[in-house]
């Protein structure tokens, strides 16, 4: 997947201006406590399908101390958990599935473009590429620290049974 271009530029998303915090992205995911990886939304088109958020990466993030101990660097499998967190926020805001919860179902093409060291805002943009209804969803993302690319590549969500969601929800 070598893109040559971004998937959205950085003019049409403003980084100060909340469209969903914390507790809106709690409502359409599953993760919380140290899983958690989005601080917040901050861009939703859907007639292009593009959704962008960012994480906080700070000094007491769970992975700092030992990835690595006195240079930490962001590791790979949580900046595609925050693409996965964005693009499963992004499928049941708007019922793309047609499941209540969104799995993990595969990643392609995967590139690690610079390191990602804490303190940063680590922004992650996504745009589905392909829906089959109850079967799967595909999305490219990009991931940018200031404006610069980070990681990319194409992510899978497959709808999770509903016997897999805890009780009560």
């Amino acid at each position: 997947m070598a893109r040559k271009q971004l998937i959205l530029d950085g003019s049409e998303y403003d980084l100060d201006r909340s469209i969903a915090d914390l507790e809106d992205i709690r409502r359409y995911n599953l993760q919380r406590f140290e899983m958690e990886q989005l601080t917040a939304i901050v861009f939703e088109d859907p007639a292009r399908s593009i959704c962008v958020g960012y994480k906080d990466v700070t000094e007491g993030d769970f992975w700092v101390r030992g990835h690595m101990p006195g240079k930490p660097l962001m590791p790979g499998v949580v900046m595609c958990e925050v693409a996965a967190q964005l693009c499963s926020y992004y499928a049941q805001k708007f019922d793309l599935l047609g499941s209540r919860a969104v799995g993990f179902g595969g990643m392609e093409e995967v590139r690690f473009r610079l390191p990602v060291e804490p303190p940063c805002r680590f922004v992650v943009v996504c745009q589905m590429a392909k829906v089959r209804r109850n079967v799967i969803i595909t999305s490219h993302f990009q991931g940018l620290v200031n404006g610069a690319l980070a990681v990319e590549g194409l992510i899978k969500g497959i709808p999770l049974p509903a016997d897999f969601l805890p009780r009560g929800e």
